[in-house]
């Protein structure tokens, strides 16, 4: 399966107003009411219009032929007890992006929430819009393994896309974005042995886990490209702040290591509270990377380095392959796969 280059992206109703120094509304005017804006305003906006190349009538030509201008998303139940708010995050960068192309998000929960057990339960809230033809289309984000939800849109022919890479069906169509966790722990771990650790341990999820295990192969890929042992160096536990306590702890006790990269924030923290028992401090005595940046590895003291996902981009491929998509545009089946960055802090010294 390809993967699109996104560096190149299109540009959005956002970077017209931003060039022509005028509000979205502005811009929104100037394609639709132009005998609103003065003549010199709408000449500013025509020009920019032209110089970035902005299409703005391909939303607009689908957008007439389909009811409701709602698309479907469903929320997973809050995790309690770790440091995961990317959701929150990234249902804000969606709402916005959607905005724009002229959608609203409709929010639903689709299930028995923690009972849910079988593959019914998992595809009811879909079934449901699907029977009462509320939404358009849907955004999935649950794309983890023996997720049933892009096989059964599929199968109805529903308008979906998804966040998150078809792991254990590579002869999907499906249109998705995701964002390239290997390339992320592997940035990480690269700052980890420039700042000069030799023994860098990885705390991540088990090897059930898709996205998990491509987040460690990162951290493979790293440490070999330096010539560094991962011999024992590896541990995969449940993403919980308490696994990810009991899993350093052991690490520390048994390979001593200079430096941890974790798999999620949540981890992270787990690790921050084995230091804080044990008197060491983060970034002085043992590094230590998150990974999704959250709220909470931004207001720990000292600051917790963690690898940010770009979920504002992911929001906006995301509804821009959604506009092709209702619009019956040719989809050549390739995905998007975007790099994330690193947020350096105290924790990674």
């Amino acid at each position: 399966m390809s993967v699109h280059d996104a560096r190149a992206l299109p540009p959005t109703l956002a970077d017209v107003a931003e060039r022509a120094g005028v509000s979205r509304q502005t811009v929104s005017n100037a394609i639709n009411n132009p005998d609103l804006l003065r003549p010199e305003t709408l000449e500013r906006v025509q020009d920019a219009i032209q110089v970035l190349g902005y299409l703005p009538n391909r939303a607009a030509r689908h957008l007439r032929t389909r009811a409701s201008h709602l698309i479907g998303l469903r929320m997973l139940p809050a995790q309690e007890f770790t440091a995961n708010a990317t959701m929150d995050r990234f249902v804000h960068a969606l709402v916005e992006a959607s905005r724009e192309a002229g959608y609203h998000l409709l929010l639903f929960s689709g299930g028995p929430g923690k009972e849910e057990t079988t593959a019914a339960d998992l595809v009811r809230g879909y079934d449901d819009l699907l029977r009462s033809t509320a939404v358009d289309a849907f955004i999935v984000t649950d794309t983890y393994l023996g997720n049933p939800q892009t096989r059964w849109l599929s199968e109805r022919r529903a308008p979906f896309v998804a966040f998150g890479r078809p792991w254990e069906d590579p002869d999907a169509t499906h249109p998705w974005v995701d964002v390239d966790g290997a390339a992320g722990v592997a940035l990480a771990t690269g700052h980890l042995i420039e700042r000069g650790h030799e023994r860098i341990a990885w705390v991540g999820w088990a090897e059930s886990s898709f996205i998990g295990q491509d987040r460690r192969a990162g951290w493979e890929r790293a440490m070999a490209g330096a010539g560094r042992s991962i011999d024992g160096l590896a541990v995969g536990v449940a993403d919980t702040v308490a696994a990810g306590r009991e899993a350093s702890a052991a690490l520390l006790e048994e390979v001593r290591p200079s430096a941890i990269v974790c798999g999620s924030d949540t981890l992270a923290v787990g690790v921050l509270h084995t230091l804080a028992d044990r008197g060491l401090h983060p970034g002085r005595d043992v590094a230590v990377v998150g990974f999704d940046d959250s709220q909470v590895a931004q207001v720990v003291p000292g600051g917790l380095t963690s690898v940010r996902q770009p979920l504002e981009q992911v929001a906006l491929e995301l509804v821009r392959a959604l506009e092709a998509l209702l619009a019956r545009e040719p989809y050549d089946a390739a995905g998007t796969l975007l790099v994330p960055t690193l947020a350096v802090r105290g924790s990674s010294g």
